[in-house]
C-alpha cells in the first residue's frame, strides 16, 4: 500500500472527526431522556459537552424547564430555557465558583415530584468550583495547579477535589433531595467511572479523605496549610453508597471513549484500512506511552507482528505529564514528540493524537499530526526532539513544523485519541 503525505493525512483526521461525531449530543444525548415529573424540571450541569447536552436537551424535552450550567469559555451553544455561563479551565476561576453556588440554590427546597438532570462531562471538575467551607477560591487553585503539573492520574485528581469541595463527590445530589436526579454523562476518564467524571457530584464517593491524603504524600504536594489542615481534619465526609439519599436516582452514560474507538475502527475499514482497537483506558506517563505504542508499531511494520499492514492501532485513555520543562502543549503533543523521538523517521508510519474536545492542555490545537519526514525535517530546523521533549514543548515544536491538528471547540469530551497508520512492511 503506497500512501501519500495527504492522503494519510486525510485519513487520520477522518477517523479521529467519526470518533468525535460519535459522541456528539444532539444525536447521543435524546435517547436516555426520562419521562417528565409531575412537578418541576430542574437542569443543572457541568463540563466542556454541557452546553451542546443542554440545547439538546431542550430541544426535545416537551414540558417547562429551567436550569443552569458551565461550560469553558468558547464551548457555550445557544439556548432559550437553561442558561449557560462560561468559566475558566483548567484552573477554576470565580465565573465558575458563582455558577456552582447558583446550582445548588437552584436545588433546594425541591419536593420529591421534581426531577433534577445533570449533564455532566469532561472538564466539569474546574468549571463547577466551590470550595468546602473554610477554603477558597485561590486555594483551589493552588491545588489544580499542583496536580496538573505533577503527573497524577485523573482518579487521584478528582479524589482530591471532592474532598475540597462543597458539590463534588455526590455532595450536590444531596443537596437536591428529595428531588429524584437522573444524571445524563458523557465520559472522558478509563473505566467510564461515574464517581470520577467530573469529580462525581451527583454519585456516590467510595474514597476518603485518607485516599485524599494519600495523593498529597504520593506526589509530595506542596498545598496551603489551610487545605492540609481541612483534610487532616476529615470533618463532613463525602456521601457513600447506600446513602438513602440516593435512594431512587439514575445515572445514564450517554457517550463513551469506547464507542468512540469503535466509531473511528468502522470509518477505517470503510476506508479499506482495518483497524485495531488497543485499548480505551491506557494511562500513563505520555511518553512512557509513546514508546509502547511506537514498539508495537515498528513490530507491525518489520515483523508483521501481531498485525500485518496496511492497518491503524487506534487506542484511548488519559495519559499524564509530569512537569519538568518550561515549554506549551498537552499530553497529547507529548505522546507524538517523545513518539517521533523513538521512530526516527520511520518511512510508512504516520500518527495523530489530539484530544476530543478540540484542545490539548490548555492551547488552542486538539494535537497534532506526526509525519514520516517529522524527525527530519525538525533537524533541518535546527529542533532537537529531546530538546522539546524535556522542555514540555510540544506546541512550540509542531506548530514550527505546521503539523498542529485545530479543530476548535467540538462541544464534547470523550478522552484522548491516538491512531498510528503503518501503510507498509520494511
Amino acid at each position: 500500500m503506497t500512501v501519500q503525505r495527504d492522503q494519510a493525512a486525510d485519513f487520520l483526521r477522518s477517523v479521529f472527526d467519526a470518533a468525535v461525531a460519535s459522541a456528539r449530543p444532539a444525536d447521543c444525548l435524546p435517547p436516555h431522556l426520562p419521562p417528565p415529573p409531575r412537578g418541576r424540571t430542574v437542569v443543572i450541569g457541568a463540563g466542556k459537552a454541557s452546553a451542546a447536552m443542554a440545547q439538546a436537551l431542550e430541544a426535545h424535552w416537551p414540558a417547562p424547564l429551567t436550569g443552569l450550567i458551565v461550560t469553558r469559555y468558547g464551548y457555550a451553544q445557544p439556548c432559550s430555557r437553561i442558561e449557560v455561563v462560561e468559566a475558566g479551565h483548567p484552573v477554576p476561576d470565580e465565573n465558575g465558583l458563582r455558577a456552582a453556588q447558583r446550582m445548588l440554590a437552584l436545588v433546594r427546597g425541591l419536593t420529591a415530584d421534581d426531577l433534577v438532570i445533570c449533564l455532566i462531562s469532561g472538564g466539569g471538575s474546574a468549571l463547577a468550583s466551590l470550595p468546602a467551607p473554610g477554603l477558597t477560591l485561590a486555594d483551589k487553585q493552588v491545588v489544580n495547579q499542583a496536580l496538573l503539573a505533577c503527573g497524577a492520574s485523573i482518579d487521584e485528581m478528582n479524589c482530591l477535589r471532592k474532598h475540597l469541595s462543597a458539590i463534588k463527590g455526590g455532595r450536590l445530589a444531596a443537596a437536591c433531595a428529595p428531588a429524584k436526579v437522573v444524571t445524563l454523562a458523557i465520559s472522558d476518564v478509563p473505566g467510564d467511572d461515574l464517581a470520577v467524571i467530573a469529580s462525581g457530584p451527583t454519585v456516590p464517593d467510595p474514597t476518603s479523605y485518607a485516599d485524599a491524603l494519600a495523593v498529597v504524600a504520593r506526589y509530595g504536594l506542596q498545598l496551603p496549610q489551610v487545605v492540609l489542615a481541612h483534610l487532616q481534619a476529615g470533618i463532613d465526609e463525602t456521601p457513600k453508597p447506600g446513602d438513602l439519599r440516593f435512594e431512587g436516582h439514575e445515572a445514564r452514560l450517554i457517550a463513551t471513549p469506547q464507542q468512540a474507538l469503535e466509531a473511528a475502527a468502522a470509518k477505517a475499514a470503510a476506508l479499506g484500512v482495518q483497524a485495531y482497537i488497543l485499548s480505551d483506558r491506557i494511562e500513563g506517563e505520555a511518553r512512557d506511552v509513546a514508546l509502547v505504542h511506537g514498539a508495537l508499531a515498528l513490530q507491525v511494520a518489520a515483523r508483521k507482528q501481531p498485525f500485518a499492514p496496511p492497518c491503524v492501532l487506534i487506542s484511548g485513555g488519559e495519559t499524564t505529564v509530569t512537569l519538568r520543562g518550561h515549554g506549551r502543549g498537552g499530553r497529547n503533543g507529548e505522546f507524538l514528540l517523545a513518539l517521533a523521538d523513538m521512530l526516527r523517521g520511520h518511512a510508512g508510519i504516520y500518527a495523530l493524537a489530539a484530544d476530543t474536545d478540540g484542545i490539548d492542555g490548555s492551547e488552542n490545537n486538539a494535537g497534532a499530526l506526526l509525519y514520516p519526514d517529522s524527525y527530519s525535517r525538525a533537524v533541518t530546523r535546527n529542533m532537537p526532539t529531546m530538546r522539546y521533549l524535556d522542555d514540555n514543548d510540544s506546541y512550540g515544536y509542531f506548530s514550527a513544523l505546521g503539523d498542529l491538528l485545530l479543530t476548535g471547540p467540538t462541544y464534547t469530551n470523550v478522552n484522548d485519541f491516538r491512531a498510528i497508520l503503518i501503510t507498509a512492511s520494511s
